[in-house]
């Protein structure tokens, strides 16, 4: 099955997919008339419980429903047979403008209608919101690991397939280390993907978002907090450790890339002049530890390799 998928390669769905809606400038009336496109009543649609977007800005909304009510929906949705009801559609594609239709009070939607399975409907939604910028930080970051986990992409494929740099979706993913609580921030928007990076690195992340909050901090402004010791810790430092400014590009790749295939922050301390150092691996969760260890016991020795 693995070979089968890798075989068609990342979102070939999606790329037919988007081969037939792209129809930006159509009016409805033209939409409507292009073959593989139909109608259907709007209480017949029903949202992907499954989808990788979870919040909606209430101001953008706002606009597109304004949108849709002027001109009507001119993309359409793409959908798939509502499992157990084939007379309904799930949304695979779209919940932003289906929102917004039953706002704008709209009676019927154009369709795309695919035979999706449950594998191609997340591995469609997930790179149809990342590659229209559909995501906040987290939801993307997320989208990434599932992904990888899911439909076992690289991080090399993914860049590829969604024109991406291969740090930023490993900087992304870094993201996913942070405590709940300021991914819950981050997720609203209170903070930024820049100030989440910057608190990746900050031994009292909880206490320097509150100053990022309170005093409404820079993203410099907290790189710079972020790197700053507390008073006394310098005595009880390794005198030979590398501190964060130090590690030289390398090690800080190797960083990125294990905390993204791990999905938890990894920190690299190599003692200067030696080929010795130390890994630390900070998990948020008992369900992290469980993977870790599962991931530990069964990779093979080196020599089996």
């Amino acid at each position: 099955m693995a070979e089968k998928r890798d075989r068609r390669g990342l979102g070939r769905g999606l790329s037919a997919l988007m081969a037939d809606v792209n129809v930006e400038a159509a009016t409805p009336s033209q939409v409507e008339g292009r073959k593989g496109f139909e109608t259907v009543a709007i209480e017949r649609i029903y949202a992907n419980p499954d989808q990788p977007r979870r919040q909606f800005t209430e101001n953008d909304l706002t606009d597109l429903t304004n949108s849709v009510r002027e001109k009507g929906v001119i993309q359409p949705l793409i959908v798939r047979p509502l499992p157990g009801d084939p007379t309904s559609y799930q949304i695979v594609a779209g919940e932003r403008r289906w929102r917004a239709a039953q706002a704008a009070q709209l009676h019927e939607l154009p369709v795309v209608v695919r035979n999706f399975d449950d594998i191609e409907v997340l591995e469609v939604a997930i790179i149809e919101n990342i590659q229209r910028a559909d995501l906040n930080a987290i939801e993307e970051a997320a989208g990434y690991r599932q992904l990888m986990e899911k439909f076992g992409h690289t991080q090399e494929k993914l860049a590829t397939a969604l024109g991406k740099s291969r740090s930023h979706i490993a900087n992304s993913m870094r993201l996913l280390s942070l405590p709940d609580a300021i991914q819950d921030v981050l997720s609203s928007g209170e903070i930024t993907a820049g100030h989440g990076r910057a608190l990746l690195t900050a031994d009292n992340p909880t206490e320097l978002l509150r100053a990022i909050l309170t005093k409404k901090l820079s993203v410099r402004e907290t790189e710079k907090l972020a790197k700053a010791k507390p008073a006394g810790s310098a005595k009880s430092a390794p005198r030979k450790a590398r501190s964060a400014t130090q590690k030289d590009a390398d090690t800080k790749a190797l960083e990125d890339d294990l905390s993204a295939n791990l999905g938890m922050n990894v920190d690299i301390d190599h003692v200067v002049d030696s080929e010795m150092g130390s890994i630390t691996i900070s998990y948020k969760s008992l369900d992290q530890l469980d993977e870790l260890c599962r991931l530990l016991t069964i990779m093979p020795p080196a020599e089996t390799r």
